[in-house]
């Protein structure tokens, strides 16, 4: 059985609390040491680095 509600929900109320679903931009910093942009506390995909250590290794 599931949830049947008591009162219907008007359309505004509804999409007040639908409101705040929305995408938001992922943040990017650069990379110390090849600039490139990347995600914060992830390995550059660029030079495979991650807290000034190589720790993947990139072919060209």
């Amino acid at each position: 059985m599931s949830i049947c509600p008591k009162n219907k929900s008007s359309k505004g109320r509804r999409d007040r609390r639908r409101a705040n679903w929305k995408m938001k931009a992922s943040t990017l910093v650069k990379c110390p040491k090849c600039g490139a942009l990347m995600m914060p506390h992830r390995v550059c995909k660029a030079c495979g680095t991650y807290n000034k250590k190589e720790i993947v290794r990139v072919e060209d």
